[in-house]
């Protein structure tokens, strides 16, 4: 334990990632619990595996922060870190969709502190993007949708806890801004050559925005319209687009990015589920069932590459 110190020293912001993914594979199987009828729930386990894991990396960051503010600091002052750092709101804004229904008055206090959080954290990512002196073609990848459009995740639970006012707010800035970013986003990856390998998962977040923005909109206005189709066929395709190149990813070597494959899978999971729930086809359902069983293949290989990494100290150590 001698290199205890560094490893907490060097711990990543990026680690919330995995509760993203935690919480959206605890939500997908809540879903295909009740759209799918299943006789046995996965979900009550994994909510408080999730919670759990959860406590524990705020725990470890809190002291990272304490004892190291200067590292802290610099992972959101840093062009590509930064877009990590509101991994921990929207991990909070998860929870307490994850909670939503067995745990009302928890959902509701997760819900207010990560939406306030997440907005304070657009503000400054948002600032930081505006008024910089650091930022190059070269640092633009697909994490950049987290902190804007990350907004479109409060009115799920948000419709719920508050006037929904609030909810149509954070969804028009996170629906503004994806389509914005996405067309930045495509101008580097066109132009100015492939992402980094270490980034090259985050390519999977594409997916997302769309597939969360169907569901937020599912819960804002009850129910599907010709939108929310538009919406879903947006995810569905991106969804296609990546895993039609599933071989380029698999020659990727580990990194802490991977656990951006898992949270667009259970977004475009659920979104799925939402579908067959909703139309009543049993292509979806079908559908929806694939998809959770490779999420949880997804999920089951991130977990023992995560900690073969951490027995082996291929995570949390210098200039990763």
């Amino acid at each position: 334990m001698s290199d205890s110190p560094s490893r907490v020293k060097n711990f990543p912001i990026s680690w919330f990632a995995m509760i993203m993914g935690m919480a959206g594979f605890t939500i997908a199987w809540g879903r295909a619990e009740h759209v799918l009828g299943l006789g046995f729930a996965p979900s009550q386990i994994l909510l408080p595996v999730t919670t759990v894991l959860f406590v524990l990396l705020a725990v470890i960051y809190l002291v990272k922060i304490a004892r190291y503010p200067q590292d802290a600091l610099g992972e959101i002052k840093h062009p590509v870190k930064v877009a990590f750092a509101p991994t921990i709101s929207i991990a909070l804004i998860l929870l307490s969709i994850a909670f939503l229904h067995d745990a009302p008055e928890l959902s509701f206090w997760l819900w207010s502190v990560g939406s306030t959080l997440h907005l304070l954290a657009t503000l400054y990512v948002m600032s930081s993007w505006i008024h910089h002196t650091k930022y190059e073609i070269a640092h633009l990848n697909p994490a950049w949708f987290i902190p804007v459009v990350g907004n479109i995740l409060v009115p799920i639970a948000g419709v719920q806890h508050a006037s929904p006012e609030i909810s149509w707010f954070f969804y028009g800035v996170g629906i503004f801004f994806w389509p914005v970013l996405t067309a930045i986003i495509f101008y580097r990856l066109i132009f100015h050559g492939s992402l980094p390998e270490r980034l090259m998962p985050t390519l999977f977040i594409f997916i997302a925005p769309p597939a969360v923005g169907f569901i937020s909109y599912y819960n804002l206005i009850g129910g599907i319209d010709a939108f929310a189709r538009i919406l879903y066929g947006i995810a569905l395709f991106f969804t296609l687009l990546l895993f039609v190149q599933v071989a380029l990813f698999a020659r990727l070597k580990f990194f802490l990015s991977w656990w951006a494959y898992s949270f667009p899978i259970a977004a475009i999971t659920i979104a799925t589920l939402v579908m067959a729930k909703e139309t009543g086809l049993a292509f979806y359902a079908w559908l929806g069932t694939g998809l959770l069983f490779i999420l949880t293949l997804v999920i089951a290989m991130l977990l023992t590459r995560t900690a073969l990494a951490v027995a082996r100290s291929e995570i949390c150590v210098e200039g990763h």
